[in-house]
């Protein structure tokens, strides 16, 4: 957490908050809160929040010189923000302090003038930033070899990504490298929804059986960003509101969680190291 539809709930609550504000500060209050590979975050200053986007489960800040200003050699073009557990977003007003898990400071100045903070707030401290030009950004693995975003991938590349891999479907869901932005939410609840067993080998999936968990991927990432993400615990998007979509997950009541389609008892597995929930009676 978060994943691909919290981050992209951040991205699209973020943008009308910071969208062509110049950077008028930056501060690092937890010196392992910036990548290793980064900029020194003095090098933001003056520079324009041109948009906000997102490119798998980081968060990306597009910057530009302010319209008009020359370039003056290496700047950095991206501030990307990995959130990981617990990192936050949020605007603030230009006299409020920092509070206690505050990492970094970004002071922002509006086209109309006015001034306000941008805080990145990480409770465990697991998230970071970093400053980046295109050539950082080839320097960083993660980055480099992210997988395609499963939103935008055909059903004829999806299938040959799944070709040849002999580990479970979830673990493939799972790695990065094989396509961006899914983690154990959205793994768990699109196979649910393909009706196929976690445990299942990747490379032995039918074309058709290889469709329908595309399809079921591509509408339970649209339905989660429709409700603003899932909101299991710490986190929030930039207006400080939870998400809903984990209201959907299952049917609870006094046996536990049920199926929602058959209403048996849903069973606890382990795939890759990590809980599913899974239906043994509707799932193969």
């Amino acid at each position: 957490m978060p994943e691909l539809p919290e981050v992209e709930t951040v991205a699209r609550t973020l943008r009308p908050q910071v969208q062509e504000c110049v950077l008028s500060g930056a501060e690092v209050l937890r010196a392992s809160s910036l990548h290793p590979l980064s900029l020194p975050l003095a090098a933001l200053t003056g520079r324009r929040i041109a948009d906000v986007g997102r490119r798998g489960k980081l968060l990306l800040l597009h910057l530009a010189p302010p319209d008009g200003a020359p370039e003056s050699g290496p700047a950095p073009d991206m501030l990307a923000v990995h959130l990981r557990m617990t990192g936050r977003l949020m605007t603030w007003p230009r006299s409020t302090p920092p509070g206690p898990h505050t990492r970094c400071i970004f002071d922002l100045r509006a086209p109309d003038g006015d001034a306000r903070r941008l805080f990145f707030d990480d409770t465990r401290a697991f998230g970071l930033v970093l400053a980046a030009t295109p050539e950082i950004r080839q320097a960083w693995d993660f980055w480099r070899e992210l997988g395609p975003e499963p939103l935008e991938i055909g059903a004829r590349a999806f299938a040959a990504l799944l070709k040849g891999r002999g580990a479970a479907l979830k673990a493939v869901l799972l790695d990065q490298k094989v396509i961006a932005g899914i983690g154990n939410i959205y793994a768990d609840e699109s196979l649910f929804q393909a009706g196929l067993d976690p445990r299942r080998k990747a490379a032995g999936l039918s074309p058709a059986q290889s469709r329908c968990l595309l399809a079921a991927l591509q509408d339970v990432l649209r339905r989660s960003i429709a409700q603003c993400g899932s909101s299991i615990r710490d986190y929030r998007d930039a207006n400080g509101d939870v998400g809903a979509f984990q209201n959907s997950f299952a049917v609870y009541g006094r046996g536990g969680a049920a199926c929602v389609r058959c209403g048996r008892p849903l069973e606890k597995i382990r795939v890759a190291g990590r809980a599913t929930v899974f239906c043994p009676h509707c799932q193969k």
